[in-house]
């Protein structure tokens, strides 16, 4: 017997390659990046971050009794995302830039369309397509963000406190994914199962065209 966890890993694997193959995350990976595309990508994330708590209650709030188990567990993924958006603000007033207007200002458009999806699948598909961005978001912070922060501090000389967002999430995404994993292997239906499936490949699209259209340089500033 197959476990959906594994068929669902193995049916986005080339999504998951396409986004790995992007520059600014192979440059990101290698610390090959610029003070400004480091701000850049905090600006970014602080603005879909900041949408993940509204997401989870949306979704949860959709689901149905028959699935209460589900329920519960987007409960538990509340309490663990409440006020990660701050972190994030925090790590960007560290970096010199002006957190207020970060919070003030308005997402890039791939940021803006791929919080407009999540939105638009959990209320016009299915709640359970929240679970599709939760395996591109954190799936994709577990390959490179604790790699990533160490390696962009050391070109950046900047302070271990402008790196609390991607430090800490490295870690605390490996127990979210085991977490995340048996949940998935108790999603059975066929229906269910495609819904998931669908929607991971559409937010490894949607979140790779972020780092599409990051700008940077590979000189340090």
């Amino acid at each position: 017997m197959i476990h959906f966890f594994d068929r669902l890993m193995a049916e986005t694997e080339q999504e998951r390659q396409d986004l790995q193959q992007i520059e600014a995350l192979q440059r990101g990976s290698r610390g090959d990046i610029s003070l400004s595309t480091y701000q850049a990508f905090l600006t970014q994330a602080y603005h879909h971050v900041k949408h993940t708590t509204p997401l989870l209650m949306t979704c949860g709030g959709r689901i149905p009794h028959s699935q209460e188990w589900l329920r519960n567990a987007v409960a538990e993924y509340i309490e663990e995302e409440l006020g990660h958006q701050e972190w994030i603000l925090n790590d960007i007033a560290v970096t010199g830039a002006d957190a207020e207007a970060v919070r003030s200002g308005q997402p890039h458009y791939t940021t803006e369309l791929m919080v407009a999806y999540a939105y638009d699948s959990i209320t016009r598909i299915s709640p359970l397509c929240f679970f599709g961005m939760v395996l591109v978001l954190e799936g994709t912070s577990i390959a490179l963000a604790t790699n990533a922060a160490e390696k962009i501090q050391q070109n950046l000389n900047l302070p271990d406190m402008a790196f609390s967002y991607l430090s800490s999430h490295g870690s605390l995404d490996i127990e979210h994914m085991g977490f995340y994993e048996k949940l998935m292997n108790q999603i059975t239906e066929e229906n269910d199962q495609q819904v998931i499936i669908h929607a991971a490949k559409m937010f490894y699209r949607l979140y790779g065209d972020i780092f599409r259209a990051l700008p940077f340089e590979t000189v340090q500033e």
